[in-house]
């Protein structure tokens, strides 16, 4: 049984557990944790930043994988390599979880991306959860010699390859990505594999993420949009895995101020972003993870606010039914 599905289970991996559970919306932060304009962040104070969020009670810091700089696209991320980062931050916080939004598997081979979550992991202790996608922008693909319009199969075999090689002892794996035979991955993940959430669609079917993924990853949308992706989810899976998503936010030192939409988010007070997560959670999204690249304020200072008013309301409520269960 998969293990998103078995209650009895959820011991596997403390990161999911912490992450997910059903009727629960959990909140965490993407690096970097900073406004900035324009493609690259300062990358100060992160280690603080990244300490105090988990003192406040965020149940999980992400990490993108943004390879290379294109102009046409918004930014670098965290600048950092996400493996590498992955290690020095999970060196220099204790509980929280440390979630990749996402690997680009199209542009990695899957024995590194592996042996890079496995060692994560394990070094970790169990904090990892594995964010994965096929990627969107296009000019990245031919620096790595790969198909941009092979994608989507490269996306099924590697994952494919990533969990065969986490799981067995000296598997033999004849993929269009490698051979392997003869030689073994470790270290190996305590339960043998390490939660998978697929971003967006990743050129898959709905029904082949639901029966491949502990989980569904998924940007921000207009809260009927996000309501039918919801029910599409939980029908596809019969059952349930968590829904996620990221948001864009802006919060406002004007408690009230109205939700005004920006770039795949909103800018609004906290009584305004707690309404919106109530509504996000009623539907069946399971954890929202927040980006604060376009705030006016110091991140710091929204990063407090959040923790001493928004976490601690959420908190009281997590015991109540989810309509998406």
């Amino acid at each position: 049984m998969n293990p998103a599905t078995d209650p009895a289970s959820r011991r596997w991996n403390r990161a999911y557990r912490g992450l997910f559970s059903p009727g629960r919306l959990t909140v965490g932060v993407f690096f970097p944790i900073e406004a900035f304009a324009g493609a690259f962040p300062t990358m100060r104070d992160q280690v603080r930043l990244a300490r105090r969020a988990e003192e406040l009670g965020f149940s999980a810091l992400w990490f993108r994988d943004v390879p290379l700089l294109d102009p046409t696209f918004g930014d670098v991320g965290q600048v950092f390599d996400p493996w590498v980062y992955l290690a020095y931050i999970g060196a220099q916080t204790k509980r929280i979880a440390l979630a990749t939004g996402a690997i680009v598997l199209p542009l990695r081979h899957p024995l590194h991306t592996a042996k890079a979550a496995a060692s994560v992991n394990e070094l970790t202790g169990g904090r990892l959860v594995l964010g994965v996608a096929s990627g969107d922008r296009p000019i990245e693909y031919p620096a790595f010699g790969v198909d941009f319009e092979e994608r989507g199969a490269r996306f099924r075999q590697s994952l494919d390859y990533i969990e065969r090689a986490l799981a067995e002892t000296f598997p033999v794996i004849d993929s269009p990505l490698g051979r392997l035979d003869g030689a073994d991955l470790v270290p190996k993940p305590a339960a043998g594999r390490i939660p998978v959430l697929v971003g967006g669609h990743s050129q898959q079917t709905i029904e082949w993420i639901a029966h491949h993924a502990d989980g569904w990853l998924q940007y921000p949308r207009d809260v009927l949009t996000q309501q039918t992706r919801v029910h599409q989810w939980l029908t596809a899976v019969g059952a349930w895995k968590p829904f996620a998503q990221s948001l864009y936010i802006d919060l406002t030192d004007e408690p009230d101020a109205p939700a005004r939409p920006i770039h795949l988010g909103f800018r609004l007070g906290r009584h305004r972003l707690i309404e919106h997560l109530r509504r996000l959670r009623a539907m069946g999204v399971n954890h929202v993870a927040l980006n604060l690249k376009y705030g006016r304020r110091p991140a710091g200072d929204v990063l407090e606010e959040l923790g001493a008013t928004v976490l601690p309301q959420l908190a009281e409520e997590l015991a109540a039914p989810n309509v998406g269960t």
